[in-house]
């Protein structure tokens, strides 16, 4: 990577920014290239943990090129660039349904300000706009006291009930953090009453089964803090792991990932999920 251009990462690498109610960020490119250079990804992944907490309405990914080469030429190379920021977004857990426009939209015009920086505004042309739409936040709805409570039965109190052989529990109330092996605060708190059960049952034997969502196909998702392609098995060796710190014998117990091969249907981070599967239950 050229000086110059690092030094357009530098000053662009805080370049996203709440407009207008959207969250907008640029991803940059070396000339001729379509693969997100290593700075640019990592900024990109900062952008992408942001998205956590955000109530997404749609994103469009936008490829642009500069005024260098044949038209039909940089159609095709900004129409790889915006393939290439999808994919990125495929692999962290993106929901690819929320990504509703994919779109080369060839060069962009060179607005000379001055002719020293020339070089410079066609680095700043070489690039993906990604622009986040959150959902509309609904007003407050004034809602009247619930007289009846309906007491849901909780994951410990199946495993303390009567289970049998090919039963299946989804830990519902943990969730993960998008990219990550690791749960939530509150999800700790729950995971430690269900390994209190566990320990409980000494006669039952179980399958710890791991889920991703929103990655393209059947694929994996990357775990963000290794970079390997095995999210859904670190899920399930992180809670594995956990129900041995917690007093739970490993030998009543393995774990497994399932990629995104049984997801749920409905909001994407349920399928970021861990569920047990009975194998065993003695007499």
């Amino acid at each position: 990577m050229n000086t110059l251009f690092k030094l357009i990462l530098i000053l662009f690498c805080c370049n996203f920014a709440f407009s207008q109610n959207e969250l907008t960020h640029d991803v940059y490119f070396n000339t001729d290239k379509y693969e997100v250079p290593p700075t640019e990804e990592n900024r990109l992944l900062l952008f992408i943990s942001t998205l956590t907490d955000v109530d997404i309405e749609s994103i469009s990914i936008y490829g642009f090129c500069d005024d260098i080469g044949a038209d039909e030429y940089n159609l095709t190379l900004s129409q790889q660039r915006a393939d290439g920021i999808k994919a990125i977004f495929s692999s962290n857990e993106i929901s690819e349904y929320l990504i509703t426009n994919v779109d080369g939209k060839g060069e962009v015009l060179l607005k000379i300000v001055n002719e020293k920086n020339v070089l410079k505004i066609r680095g700043l042309n070489r690039k993906v706009e990604i622009i986040v739409k959150p959902k509309p936040v609904p007003p407050k709805k004034v809602e009247k006291p619930i007289v009846k409570v309906i007491k849901r039965k909780g994951v410990a109190e199946q495993i303390r009930g009567d289970v049998k052989v090919g039963d299946k529990i989804i830990f519902k109330n943990i969730l993960f953090k998008t990219g990550y092996s690791t749960v939530t605060t509150e999800s700790k708190k729950i995971l430690e009453h269900i390994a209190k059960a566990l320990v409980e049952r000494e006669d039952m034997y179980f399958t710890i089964r791991g889920h991703v969502c929103c990655t393209q196909l059947t694929r994996d998702a990357i775990d963000k803090k290794t970079k390997k392609r095995n999210l859904s098995e670190a899920r399930a060796k992180y809670v594995y792991n956990y129900f041995i710190k917690k007093g739970v014998d490993k030998k009543r117990m393995r774990f497994v990932g399932l990629r995104r091969n049984f997801p749920l249907g409905g909001d994407p981070k349920y399928d970021r999920r861990v569920e047990i599967l009975i194998t065993y239950v003695s007499n």
